[in-house]
């Protein structure tokens, strides 16, 4: 094989690595995306349960607050919802947090958590 044909073969093979590059980028970002949406679903636990532990504290204090306190325990971007049960010297808070999705398709269920407090005892002395 003489040198021209060599430097033709070479020639023919410049941006090779950059268009494999390219067909890899999709795979690249899908792992990315599937990483950080791994992070927002643990998150989105630990938000439903500071949720659920603020709202049966403040439920233990004034019935019917545990949804204004898990509103306020968690970052405004997610959506939650609080529903509470009272027993004879407890309340039982149970905080649904909405997992948002970062990829059209990808749905999850909601994050739920469940925190008891007992009542106040001074609750109703005021």
């Amino acid at each position: 094989m003489s040198y021209d044909s060599k430097v033709r073969v070479r020639d023919r093979d410049r941006g090779q690595v950059a268009i494999e590059y390219l067909g890899f980028i999709p795979i690249l970002i899908l792992v990315a995306l599937a990483g950080v949406q791994v992070g927002l679903i643990a998150y989105t636990a630990q938000q439903a349960g500071t949720a659920a532990r603020a709202g049966a504290r403040a439920a233990s204090l004034d019935p019917g607050t545990a949804q204004d306190g898990c509103v306020n325990a968690v970052s405004d971007w997610l959506t939650v919802t609080c529903s509470e049960g009272q027993g004879d010297d407890e309340v039982t808070v149970t905080a649904t947090v909405e997992i948002p999705s970062l990829v059209p398709g990808w749905d999850f269920d909601p994050a739920q958590k469940t925190a008891t407090m007992p009542l106040d005892a001074e609750r109703g002395s005021t």
